[in-house]
């Protein structure tokens, strides 16, 4: 096991794959896929090499292998690295990968997007999927629906295939120990996408994430931060016009906890009269820079 390899019960695994303890238990009983560390308590601890593990299975099973076939395929794969070394888009195949994902949404193919998606997963980690590939995959639909170079069926289908695939990380994202983060879009923003992004790379980040998602009005976000204070308010908008007349209650949500303004709507002039910080990177690097301030 490589220094700094984090370790987890299997709880927490089966929560992050979305695949039951029971048939995780059945995957590493039947053929040792799993390969887990007894901590001081006893307990079985699983590391990011076994979550890849099961990435890989996933992907396999989603291809048509039976579950054997599945674990013989991945047993047998080459191990790979977890996060790439680079922008996944600037290699051959996760730029292949990625034209592959949008010309299935943009057909239709929800499975076929969803056997892509898997194998990205498997292939890089999630915050590289989502910073080199469907960040801007997502902002590059947005411009190509406002031309009117694809219909609204296209966008509405891509954009909620996408959100399930990260709401499903977001499963149990409020519970453990670590930093809490309550999370809004300004009042009217619908796009929430961005904001999704971020809170799943603040919470495999160590955050616990309060996730109230689009058009937030001002004050149920400060009735809610009131009541449990955070660490951190995090408001979004990608036009600047979702803050227009909102400037005093967001600087009471900053006299609360620390408030960041983050998306194409937020400016140095409103950070300044807010008292926020802005957030001027991509979702993922400011989540990234959140988690670890000292990196």
């Amino acid at each position: 096991m490589e220094p700094g390899t984090a370790m987890v019960r299997i709880g927490e695994l089966s929560r992050r794959l979305g695949v039951s303890a029971d048939v995780l238990r059945a995957w590493e009983r039947r053929y040792q896929l799993l390969d887990p560390r007894r901590s001081g308590g006893g307990y079985r601890l699983y590391s990011t090499a076994d979550e890849q593990r099961v990435r890989a299975m996933q992907a396999h099973l989603a291809a048509g292998l039976s579950a054997a076939e599945a674990a013989q395929a991945t047993l047998g794969e080459t191990p790979r690295r977890l996060s790439s070394p680079g922008p996944l888009g600037r290699s051959a195949a996760g730029e292949a990968l990625g034209q592959a994902l949008g010309e299935a949404l943009e057909s239709f193919d929800g499975p076929l997007a969803e056997t892509i998606l898997d194998r990205l997963l498997t292939e890089f980690t999630p915050e590289t999927v989502l910073r080199d590939v469907l960040l801007p995959y997502l902002h590059d639909l947005g411009e190509r629906w406002e031309r009117g170079e694809i219909t609204v069926a296209q966008e509405h289908f891509a954009t909620n295939l996408i959100r399930s695939r990260l709401t499903a990380f977001g499963r149990g994202w409020g519970r453990g120990r670590g930093p809490r983060a309550l999370l809004a879009c300004a009042p009217g923003e619908l796009h929430d996408l961005p904001l999704l992004a971020f809170a799943v790379a603040l919470y495999r980040g160590g955050w616990r994430v309060g996730y109230l998602g689009a058009a937030t009005p001002v004050a149920e976000l400060l009735r809610t931060a009131i009541a449990t204070p955070p660490r951190l308010i995090a408001v979004s908008a990608v036009d600047p016009a979702r803050f227009a007349g909102v400037e005093p209650e967001l600087r009471e949500l900053a006299s609360v906890a620390p408030l960041a303004i983050g998306g194409r709507g937020g400016t140095e002039a409103l950070a300044r009269a807010t008292g926020a910080r802005l957030l001027t990177g991509d979702p993922v690097t400011e989540a990234e820079r959140l988690s670890h301030p000292d990196a």
